[in-house]
C-alpha cells in the first residue's frame, strides 16, 4: 500500500499540552502544530478539517499518532481516511462517540465514528472496547450490523469470548485509544473516565496485534490546561507516564518502519 509508506510517529498538537521540544528527546517523533487552526476544538468545521488534511498531507495512517485531548478524536476519521483497503477499527473508549452532533453539519468529537460507519467505504467493522453496557444502548441501531461492542463490565467478568469470536480477524486493523477509557491511575482527561487499567489495556491490545495485522495507531485523552495549576502538574505527570508507556509498548511492534 502506498499510503503506508510515508507512516510516521507524530504529535498533533492543538493545544501545546504536550511537553515542549519532547520532539527532540523522544526517538522517532515529530510534532505538527495544528494550533492556529480554528474551528478544531470539540466541533471540526469543513474549513479546519480541509487546513487539517493539508497539513497532514505527507503522512500516512501507520506509525502511532498522538492527537492530544478527547475534544480531537474525531481526527482518526481523517487517518483512516487514508487506507484503500478493507478493514477494521479497534476504538477503545468510554464513550461509543456514535452520537448525533447538535450542530449537524459539524463533525464532533462525540460523531466521529458513527460517521466513518455511514461514510467509510472501506470501514468493514468497527469494535468497541471499553465503554459500560449502558453507553452501548445508546447507540443508535443503524450502526450495529458493522459493529461489535464489549462492554467493561465484560471485560472484568471475563465474559468477552463471544464477542471476540464475531471480529473479522482476516481484515487489518487500525486502533484508536482514547485515554478515557482508563482509570484514574492511569490518565486524567477532560472528560468522564471508565476503570481499565493501563495493564489491561496492553493486555487487549496484544491481543490485536496477535490476531490481526495493525496498520496504525492513534491515542488522544490528555487534560485540559484549563485546569488549576497544582491539578495540572499532577494529571500532566500521570499522562506522561502513560504516553511514555504506550509508546514504547507500541514501538515494538511498528519497529520495521510501522509496515504491516
Amino acid at each position: 500500500m502506498k499510503e503506508l509508506d510515508k507512516a510516521q510517529n507524530l504529535i498533533l498538537d492543538f493545544t501545546h499540552v504536550y511537553p515542549e521540544y519532547i520532539e527532540s528527546k523522544v526517538q522517532d517523533i515529530r510534532r505538527v502544530d495544528l494550533s492556529d487552526i480554528r474551528g478544531t476544538n470539540m466541533y471540526c468545521t469543513a474549513e479546519a478539517k480541509r487546513e487539517i488534511r493539508k497539513r497532514l498531507t505527507s503522512y500516512g495512517p501507520g506509525g502511532i499518532h498522538f492527537l492530544d485531548n478527547g475534544n480531537y478524536h474525531y481526527v482518526t476519521k481523517l487517518f483512516a481516511e487514508k487506507i484503500r483497503v478493507p478493514f477494521s477499527l479497534v476504538l477503545f473508549d468510554y464513550h461509543n462517540d456514535m452520537q448525533q452532533p447538535m450542530i449537524h453539519e459539524l463533525t464532533s468529537c462525540g460523531s466521529w465514528a458513527g460517521e466513518m460507519l455511514s461514510d467509510n467505504p472501506y470501514l468493514k467493522q468497527l469494535i468497541l472496547i471499553g465503554p459500560n453496557k449502558e453507553s452501548i444502548r445508546e447507540i443508535p441501531e443503524k450502526f450495529k450490523e458493522k459493529l461489535v461492542c464489549v462492554s467493561m463490565q465484560e471485560i472484568e467478568a471475563k465474559t468477552i469470548e463471544k464477542d471476540l469470536n464475531q471480529i473479522q480477524k482476516e481484515l487489518p486493523a487500525y486502533i484508536s485509544i482514547d485515554k478515557d477509557v482508563l482509570d484514574r491511575y492511569g490518565a486524567r482527561t477532560n472528560w468522564n473516565q471508565g476503570s481499565m487499567s493501563v495493564d489491561t489495556l496492553q493486555k487487549l491490545l496484544s491481543e490485536v496485534f496477535r490476531h490481526q495485522k495493525v496498520i496504525g495507531v492513534d491515542i488522544c485523552g490528555e487534560c485540559s490546561l484549563e485546569e488549576p495549576f497544582s491539578q495540572l502538574i499532577e494529571d500532566e505527570k500521570v499522562n506522561g507516564t502513560t504516553n511514555a508507556i504506550l509508546y514504547h509498548f507500541l514501538s515494538k511492534y511498528f519497529s520495521d518502519k510501522y509496515k504491516y
